[in-house]
Protein backbone atom coordinates (compact mmCIF):
# COMPACT_ATOMS: atom_id res chain seq x y z
CA UNK A 1 0.00 0.00 0.00
CA UNK A 2 1.40 3.42 -0.97
CA UNK A 3 1.62 6.37 1.42
CA UNK A 4 -1.23 8.00 -0.47
CA UNK A 5 -3.42 4.91 -0.06
CA UNK A 6 -2.57 4.79 3.64
CA UNK A 7 -3.48 8.46 4.08
CA UNK A 8 -6.80 7.97 2.30
CA UNK A 9 -7.56 4.85 4.33
CA UNK A 10 -6.89 6.67 7.64
CA UNK A 11 -8.69 9.88 6.70
CA UNK A 12 -11.86 10.22 8.81
CA UNK A 13 -15.08 9.58 6.95
CA UNK A 14 -17.86 12.18 7.16
CA UNK A 15 -20.92 10.09 7.90
CA UNK A 16 -21.66 12.37 10.87
CA UNK A 17 -22.73 15.05 8.40
CA UNK A 18 -25.45 12.72 7.09
CA UNK A 19 -26.66 12.42 10.69
CA UNK A 20 -26.77 16.22 10.90
CA UNK A 21 -29.03 16.29 7.81
CA UNK A 22 -31.33 13.68 9.37
CA UNK A 23 -31.65 15.83 12.49
CA UNK A 24 -32.26 18.92 10.37
CA UNK A 25 -35.17 17.38 8.43
CA UNK A 26 -36.67 15.96 11.61
CA UNK A 27 -36.61 19.43 13.20
CA UNK A 28 -38.32 20.89 10.10
CA UNK A 29 -41.16 18.39 10.50
CA UNK A 30 -41.24 18.88 14.26
CA UNK A 31 -41.78 22.62 13.96
CA UNK A 32 -44.13 22.35 11.01
CA UNK A 33 -46.43 20.36 13.29
CA UNK A 34 -46.05 22.95 16.05
CA UNK A 35 -46.85 25.91 13.80
CA UNK A 36 -49.67 24.50 11.64
CA UNK A 37 -52.29 25.44 14.26
CA UNK A 38 -51.27 29.11 14.27
CA UNK A 39 -51.60 29.19 10.46
CA UNK A 40 -55.04 27.61 10.61
CA UNK A 41 -56.20 29.58 13.68
CA UNK A 42 -57.79 32.64 11.97
CA UNK A 43 -60.01 30.43 9.76
CA UNK A 44 -60.53 27.82 12.45
CA UNK A 45 -61.56 30.41 15.06
CA UNK A 46 -64.12 31.87 12.68
CA UNK A 47 -65.62 28.44 11.97
CA UNK A 48 -65.92 27.57 15.67
CA UNK A 49 -66.54 31.17 16.86
CA UNK A 50 -63.68 31.16 19.37
CA UNK A 51 -62.88 34.07 21.70
CA UNK A 52 -59.27 35.31 22.13
CA UNK A 53 -59.22 33.49 25.47
CA UNK A 54 -60.29 30.22 23.85
CA UNK A 55 -57.73 30.72 21.09
CA UNK A 56 -55.03 31.20 23.74
CA UNK A 57 -56.07 27.99 25.49
CA UNK A 58 -56.05 26.01 22.25
CA UNK A 59 -52.69 27.45 21.22
CA UNK A 60 -51.27 26.56 24.64
CA UNK A 61 -52.60 22.98 24.67
CA UNK A 62 -49.45 21.67 22.98
CA UNK A 63 -47.35 23.18 25.74
CA UNK A 64 -49.16 21.53 28.65
CA UNK A 65 -48.25 17.98 27.68
CA UNK A 66 -44.98 18.96 25.98
CA UNK A 67 -43.72 20.45 29.25
CA UNK A 68 -45.24 17.77 31.48
CA UNK A 69 -43.61 14.97 29.49
CA UNK A 70 -40.10 16.45 29.43
CA UNK A 71 -38.87 14.55 32.49
CA UNK A 72 -40.46 11.22 31.47
CA UNK A 73 -39.20 11.93 27.95
CA UNK A 74 -35.67 12.61 29.21
CA UNK A 75 -35.82 9.39 31.22
CA UNK A 76 -36.80 7.49 28.05
CA UNK A 77 -33.98 9.13 26.09
CA UNK A 78 -31.46 7.73 28.58
CA UNK A 79 -32.88 4.22 28.11
CA UNK A 80 -34.24 3.81 24.55
CA UNK A 81 -32.05 4.09 21.47
CA UNK A 82 -32.73 7.18 19.31
CA UNK A 83 -33.48 4.99 16.28
CA UNK A 84 -36.45 3.38 18.04
CA UNK A 85 -37.67 6.27 20.18
CA UNK A 86 -37.62 8.95 17.47
CA UNK A 87 -39.40 6.78 14.89
CA UNK A 88 -42.11 5.88 17.43
CA UNK A 89 -42.65 9.48 18.52
CA UNK A 90 -42.82 10.69 14.91
CA UNK A 91 -45.56 8.22 14.04
CA UNK A 92 -47.62 9.01 17.14
CA UNK A 93 -47.52 12.80 16.96
CA UNK A 94 -48.10 12.72 13.19
CA UNK A 95 -51.22 10.59 13.61
CA UNK A 96 -52.56 13.03 16.20
CA UNK A 97 -51.82 15.89 13.79
CA UNK A 98 -53.58 14.13 10.94
CA UNK A 99 -56.72 13.56 13.05
CA UNK A 100 -56.82 17.26 13.97
CA UNK A 101 -57.78 17.87 10.36
CA UNK A 102 -60.78 15.59 10.83
CA UNK A 103 -61.99 17.00 14.16
CA UNK A 104 -65.24 18.88 14.37
CA UNK A 105 -65.07 20.80 17.62
CA UNK A 106 -63.07 22.77 20.14
CA UNK A 107 -62.75 19.94 22.68
CA UNK A 108 -61.53 17.40 20.11
CA UNK A 109 -58.92 19.87 18.86
CA UNK A 110 -57.60 20.46 22.37
CA UNK A 111 -57.36 16.72 23.12
CA UNK A 112 -55.48 15.99 19.89
CA UNK A 113 -53.21 18.99 20.39
CA UNK A 114 -52.39 17.70 23.88
CA UNK A 115 -51.39 14.40 22.26
CA UNK A 116 -49.13 16.15 19.74
CA UNK A 117 -47.34 17.96 22.56
CA UNK A 118 -46.85 14.81 24.62
CA UNK A 119 -45.42 12.74 21.80
CA UNK A 120 -43.08 15.54 20.65
CA UNK A 121 -41.62 15.93 24.15
CA UNK A 122 -38.55 13.65 23.72
CA UNK A 123 -37.56 15.23 20.39
CA UNK A 124 -34.97 17.80 21.45
CA UNK A 125 -33.39 15.63 24.18
CA UNK A 126 -32.97 13.01 21.43
CA UNK A 127 -31.41 15.62 19.13
CA UNK A 128 -28.98 16.61 21.87
CA UNK A 129 -28.04 12.99 22.62
CA UNK A 130 -27.45 12.24 18.93
CA UNK A 131 -25.32 15.39 18.53
CA UNK A 132 -23.30 14.55 21.65
CA UNK A 133 -22.67 11.00 20.40
CA UNK A 134 -21.84 11.91 16.81
CA UNK A 135 -19.89 15.21 17.00
CA UNK A 136 -16.75 16.44 18.75
CA UNK A 137 -17.12 19.53 20.94
CA UNK A 138 -15.43 21.83 18.42
CA UNK A 139 -18.11 21.01 15.80
CA UNK A 140 -21.09 20.80 18.10
CA UNK A 141 -22.00 24.49 18.05
CA UNK A 142 -22.28 24.44 14.27
CA UNK A 143 -24.23 21.22 14.09
CA UNK A 144 -26.68 22.34 16.78
CA UNK A 145 -27.09 25.62 14.92
CA UNK A 146 -27.57 23.70 11.66
CA UNK A 147 -30.31 21.39 12.84
CA UNK A 148 -31.92 24.16 14.92
CA UNK A 149 -32.08 26.23 11.74
CA UNK A 150 -34.50 23.59 10.46
CA UNK A 151 -37.23 25.13 12.59
CA UNK A 152 -36.77 28.49 10.87
CA UNK A 153 -36.18 27.18 7.34
CA UNK A 154 -39.24 24.98 7.60
CA UNK A 155 -41.40 27.79 8.93
CA UNK A 156 -40.06 30.37 6.45
CA UNK A 157 -40.68 28.13 3.43
CA UNK A 158 -43.76 26.27 4.61
CA UNK A 159 -45.77 29.12 6.16
CA UNK A 160 -46.66 30.61 2.75
CA UNK A 161 -47.29 27.12 1.34
CA UNK A 162 -49.61 26.09 4.16
CA UNK A 163 -51.39 29.47 4.06
CA UNK A 164 -51.95 29.01 0.32
CA UNK A 165 -53.11 25.43 0.88
CA UNK A 166 -55.62 26.61 3.45
CA UNK A 167 -56.97 29.18 0.99
CA UNK A 168 -57.22 26.73 -1.93
CA UNK A 169 -58.63 23.84 0.09
CA UNK A 170 -59.55 24.32 3.78
CA UNK A 171 -57.75 24.49 7.14
CA UNK A 172 -58.46 20.76 7.56
CA UNK A 173 -55.87 19.86 4.90
CA UNK A 174 -53.14 21.81 6.69
CA UNK A 175 -53.23 19.13 9.41
CA UNK A 176 -53.89 16.12 7.21
CA UNK A 177 -50.94 16.69 4.86
CA UNK A 178 -48.45 17.63 7.59
CA UNK A 179 -49.43 14.47 9.46
CA UNK A 180 -48.81 12.29 6.41
CA UNK A 181 -45.36 13.84 5.87
CA UNK A 182 -44.36 12.98 9.46
CA UNK A 183 -45.38 9.34 9.11
CA UNK A 184 -43.32 8.96 5.94
CA UNK A 185 -40.26 10.53 7.61
CA UNK A 186 -40.57 8.17 10.61
CA UNK A 187 -39.98 5.23 8.27
CA UNK A 188 -36.97 6.95 6.69
CA UNK A 189 -35.41 7.67 10.11
CA UNK A 190 -35.88 4.03 11.16
CA UNK A 191 -34.11 2.68 8.08
CA UNK A 192 -31.24 5.21 7.98
CA UNK A 193 -30.19 6.14 11.54
CA UNK A 194 -27.67 4.07 13.53
CA UNK A 195 -25.22 4.69 16.40
CA UNK A 196 -21.61 5.67 15.45
CA UNK A 197 -20.15 2.17 15.85
CA UNK A 198 -23.12 0.52 14.12
CA UNK A 199 -23.44 2.85 11.13
CA UNK A 200 -22.18 1.47 7.84
CA UNK A 201 -19.57 3.60 6.13
CA UNK A 202 -18.04 4.99 9.35
CA UNK A 203 -14.33 4.20 9.69
CA UNK A 204 -12.32 4.00 12.90
CA UNK A 205 -10.63 7.32 12.13
CA UNK A 206 -13.96 9.15 12.27
CA UNK A 207 -14.91 7.41 15.52
CA UNK A 208 -11.53 8.36 17.01
CA UNK A 209 -11.94 11.95 15.83
CA UNK A 210 -15.34 12.19 17.53
CA UNK A 211 -14.21 10.50 20.74
CA UNK A 212 -10.97 12.49 21.09
CA UNK A 213 -12.96 15.71 20.64
CA UNK A 214 -15.35 14.95 23.49
CA UNK A 215 -18.06 13.09 21.59
CA UNK A 216 -19.65 10.26 23.58
CA UNK A 217 -19.52 7.59 20.88
CA UNK A 218 -20.05 4.79 23.38
CA UNK A 219 -22.94 6.33 25.31
CA UNK A 220 -25.39 3.75 23.95
CA UNK A 221 -22.92 0.85 24.20
CA UNK A 222 -22.41 1.56 27.87
CA UNK A 223 -26.14 1.60 28.50
CA UNK A 224 -26.54 -1.69 26.68
CA UNK A 225 -23.80 -3.52 28.58
CA UNK A 226 -24.76 -2.30 32.03
CA UNK A 227 -28.04 -2.77 33.82
CA UNK A 228 -30.16 0.23 32.96
CA UNK A 229 -30.43 2.27 36.16
CA UNK A 230 -33.73 3.28 37.63
CA UNK A 231 -34.63 6.92 37.95
CA UNK A 232 -33.41 8.11 41.33
CA UNK A 233 -34.57 11.19 43.22
CA UNK A 234 -30.90 11.94 43.83
CA UNK A 235 -30.51 12.32 40.06
CA UNK A 236 -33.44 14.73 39.95
CA UNK A 237 -31.91 16.61 42.87
CA UNK A 238 -28.64 16.99 40.97
CA UNK A 239 -30.28 18.60 37.95
CA UNK A 240 -32.48 20.83 40.13
CA UNK A 241 -29.94 22.14 42.63
CA UNK A 242 -27.11 23.46 40.46
CA UNK A 243 -27.00 27.22 39.93
CA UNK A 244 -25.40 26.89 36.49
CA UNK A 245 -28.18 24.61 35.30
CA UNK A 246 -30.85 26.97 36.63
CA UNK A 247 -29.21 29.74 34.63
CA UNK A 248 -29.75 27.88 31.36
CA UNK A 249 -33.22 26.67 32.42
CA UNK A 250 -34.49 30.20 33.09
CA UNK A 251 -32.69 31.57 30.05
CA UNK A 252 -34.36 28.95 27.87
CA UNK A 253 -37.80 29.89 29.19
CA UNK A 254 -37.17 33.49 28.17
CA UNK A 255 -35.72 32.55 24.78
CA UNK A 256 -38.54 30.19 23.83
CA UNK A 257 -41.17 32.71 24.94
CA UNK A 258 -40.32 34.72 21.82
CA UNK A 259 -40.33 31.60 19.66
CA UNK A 260 -43.76 30.63 20.96
CA UNK A 261 -45.12 34.10 20.26
CA UNK A 262 -44.18 33.64 16.61
CA UNK A 263 -45.47 30.05 16.59
CA UNK A 264 -48.86 30.98 18.04
CA UNK A 265 -50.09 34.60 17.96
CA UNK A 266 -48.06 36.20 15.17
CA UNK A 267 -50.21 35.10 12.19
CA UNK A 268 -53.36 36.12 14.08
CA UNK A 269 -51.75 39.50 14.87
CA UNK A 270 -51.08 40.11 11.16
CA UNK A 271 -54.60 39.08 10.07
CA UNK A 272 -56.78 40.48 12.88
CA UNK A 273 -54.76 43.50 14.04
CA UNK A 274 -52.92 44.50 10.84
CA UNK A 275 -55.69 43.65 8.37
CA UNK A 276 -53.77 41.28 6.08
CA UNK A 277 -55.41 38.42 4.19
CA UNK A 278 -54.31 34.82 4.67
CA UNK A 279 -51.93 34.62 1.72
CA UNK A 280 -50.36 38.04 2.41
CA UNK A 281 -49.94 37.21 6.09
CA UNK A 282 -48.33 33.90 5.16
CA UNK A 283 -45.65 35.64 3.10
CA UNK A 284 -45.12 38.45 5.61
CA UNK A 285 -44.93 36.00 8.51
CA UNK A 286 -42.20 34.09 6.69
CA UNK A 287 -39.81 37.09 6.66
CA UNK A 288 -39.00 37.03 10.41
CA UNK A 289 -38.41 33.28 10.12
CA UNK A 290 -35.89 33.91 7.35
CA UNK A 291 -34.18 36.50 9.58
CA UNK A 292 -34.11 33.96 12.43
CA UNK A 293 -32.57 31.40 10.07
CA UNK A 294 -29.75 33.80 9.24
CA UNK A 295 -29.30 34.46 12.95
CA UNK A 296 -29.06 30.82 13.99
CA UNK A 297 -26.63 29.88 11.20
CA UNK A 298 -24.46 32.89 11.97
CA UNK A 299 -24.43 32.18 15.70
CA UNK A 300 -23.16 28.62 15.31
CA UNK A 301 -20.39 29.70 12.96
CA UNK A 302 -19.37 32.65 15.15
CA UNK A 303 -19.46 30.54 18.32
CA UNK A 304 -17.27 27.74 16.93
CA UNK A 305 -14.90 30.31 15.38
CA UNK A 306 -14.47 31.91 18.81
CA UNK A 307 -13.59 28.50 20.25
CA UNK A 308 -11.12 27.92 17.41
CA UNK A 309 -9.50 31.31 18.04
CA UNK A 310 -8.82 30.32 21.64
CA UNK A 311 -11.55 32.21 23.47
CA UNK A 312 -13.13 30.48 26.43
CA UNK A 313 -16.01 28.08 25.85
CA UNK A 314 -18.16 30.24 28.12
CA UNK A 315 -17.54 33.39 26.07
CA UNK A 316 -18.04 31.56 22.77
CA UNK A 317 -21.35 29.99 23.81
CA UNK A 318 -22.86 32.66 26.04
CA UNK A 319 -22.09 35.86 24.11
CA UNK A 320 -24.27 35.05 21.06
CA UNK A 321 -27.10 34.05 23.40
CA UNK A 322 -26.93 37.28 25.40
CA UNK A 323 -26.68 39.50 22.31
CA UNK A 324 -29.54 37.65 20.63
CA UNK A 325 -31.84 37.95 23.63
CA UNK A 326 -31.12 41.68 23.88
CA UNK A 327 -32.08 42.18 20.21
CA UNK A 328 -35.50 40.66 20.83
CA UNK A 329 -36.57 43.85 22.64
CA UNK A 330 -36.86 45.46 19.17
CA UNK A 331 -40.37 44.00 18.85
CA UNK A 332 -41.54 46.86 21.11
CA UNK A 333 -41.18 49.08 18.05
CA UNK A 334 -44.39 47.59 16.65
CA UNK A 335 -46.31 49.54 19.31
CA UNK A 336 -45.14 52.86 17.87
CA UNK A 337 -45.86 52.59 14.16
CA UNK A 338 -48.85 52.22 11.86
CA UNK A 339 -46.69 50.91 9.02
CA UNK A 340 -47.03 47.19 8.37
CA UNK A 341 -43.63 47.26 6.64
CA UNK A 342 -41.95 48.69 9.75
CA UNK A 343 -43.72 46.11 11.91
CA UNK A 344 -42.16 43.34 9.83
CA UNK A 345 -38.75 45.07 10.12
CA UNK A 346 -39.00 45.21 13.91
CA UNK A 347 -40.21 41.60 14.08
CA UNK A 348 -37.43 40.45 11.77
CA UNK A 349 -34.75 42.12 13.94
CA UNK A 350 -36.29 40.58 17.06
CA UNK A 351 -36.50 37.11 15.55
CA UNK A 352 -33.00 37.39 14.08
CA UNK A 353 -31.92 37.88 17.68
CA UNK A 354 -33.91 34.84 18.76
CA UNK A 355 -32.16 32.77 16.10
CA UNK A 356 -28.75 34.18 17.04
CA UNK A 357 -29.38 33.06 20.63
CA UNK A 358 -30.60 29.57 19.68
CA UNK A 359 -27.40 27.63 20.37
CA UNK A 360 -28.49 27.14 23.98
CA UNK A 361 -28.40 23.32 23.63
CA UNK A 362 -24.62 23.60 23.27
CA UNK A 363 -24.56 24.66 26.93
CA UNK A 364 -26.59 21.59 27.88
CA UNK A 365 -23.92 19.46 26.18
CA UNK A 366 -21.16 21.38 27.97
CA UNK A 367 -22.72 21.65 31.45
CA UNK A 368 -24.81 18.50 31.99
CA UNK A 369 -23.40 15.64 34.11
CA UNK A 370 -22.26 12.99 31.61
CA UNK A 371 -24.48 10.26 33.08
CA UNK A 372 -27.54 12.54 33.13
CA UNK A 373 -27.50 14.06 29.65
CA UNK A 374 -31.06 12.97 28.93
CA UNK A 375 -32.46 14.01 32.30
CA UNK A 376 -30.73 17.39 32.20
CA UNK A 377 -31.94 17.94 28.65
CA UNK A 378 -35.44 16.96 29.72
CA UNK A 379 -35.40 19.41 32.64
CA UNK A 380 -33.96 22.14 30.39
CA UNK A 381 -36.69 21.55 27.85
CA UNK A 382 -39.38 21.21 30.55
CA UNK A 383 -38.68 24.55 32.20
CA UNK A 384 -37.89 26.26 28.91
CA UNK A 385 -41.10 25.11 27.30
CA UNK A 386 -43.33 26.20 30.15
CA UNK A 387 -43.29 29.26 27.91
CA UNK A 388 -45.34 27.28 25.40
CA UNK A 389 -48.09 27.30 28.03
CA UNK A 390 -47.54 30.77 29.46
CA UNK A 391 -47.03 32.79 26.27
CA UNK A 392 -50.27 31.92 24.39
CA UNK A 393 -52.43 32.21 27.53
CA UNK A 394 -50.88 35.41 28.90
CA UNK A 395 -51.08 37.14 25.53
CA UNK A 396 -54.63 35.86 25.03
CA UNK A 397 -55.71 37.60 28.23
CA UNK A 398 -53.52 40.71 27.86
CA UNK A 399 -54.76 41.73 24.41
CA UNK A 400 -58.19 43.00 23.50
CA UNK A 401 -60.06 42.89 20.22
CA UNK A 402 -58.43 46.20 19.21
CA UNK A 403 -55.19 46.47 21.22
CA UNK A 404 -52.20 44.12 20.92
CA UNK A 405 -49.60 46.46 22.50
CA UNK A 406 -49.48 44.79 25.98
CA UNK A 407 -48.26 41.58 24.33
CA UNK A 408 -45.07 43.24 23.09
CA UNK A 409 -44.40 44.85 26.47
CA UNK A 410 -44.66 41.42 28.09
CA UNK A 411 -42.31 39.84 25.54
CA UNK A 412 -39.67 42.58 26.00
CA UNK A 413 -39.71 42.18 29.78
CA UNK A 414 -39.29 38.41 29.54
CA UNK A 415 -36.24 38.65 27.28
CA UNK A 416 -34.50 41.09 29.66
CA UNK A 417 -34.89 38.48 32.42
CA UNK A 418 -33.22 35.98 30.07
CA UNK A 419 -30.18 38.22 29.59
CA UNK A 420 -29.78 38.58 33.36
CA UNK A 421 -29.96 34.80 33.90
CA UNK A 422 -27.05 34.11 31.53
CA UNK A 423 -24.97 36.97 32.93
CA UNK A 424 -25.43 36.26 36.64
CA UNK A 425 -26.40 32.58 37.03
CA UNK A 426 -24.52 30.50 34.46
CA UNK A 427 -21.01 31.69 35.29
CA UNK A 428 -18.02 29.66 34.05
CA UNK A 429 -18.96 27.00 31.53
CA UNK A 430 -17.78 23.63 32.83
CA UNK A 431 -19.41 20.25 33.26
CA UNK A 432 -21.44 20.00 36.47
CA UNK A 433 -20.17 17.34 38.85
CA UNK A 434 -22.61 14.97 40.54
Amino acid sequence: MTKLDTAVATRPTRIRYIIAVLLFITVVINYMDRANLSIAMPALSQEFDLTTGQQGLLLSAFGWTYAAMQLPGGWLVDRVRPRVLYASCLVLWSLATLFMGMSGGFVALIILRLMVGGFEAPAYPINNKVATAWFPERERGRVIAFYTSGQFIGLALLTPVLSWLQTVLTWHWVFILTGVVGIIWAAIWWFVYREPRDKSGVNQAEIDLIASGGGLVDVETGVKKEAKPKLKWTDVKVVLTRRKLWGIYLGQFCLTSTLWFFLTWFPTYLVDYRGMDYIESGFMASLPFIAALVGVLLSGTVSDLMVKKGLSLGMARKLPIIIGLAMTVFMLGANYTDSSALVIVFMSIAFFGNGFASITWSLVSALAPERLLGLTGGMFNFIGNLSSIATPIVIGFLVTDVDFAPAFVYMAAITIVGVLSYVFLVGKVERVEE
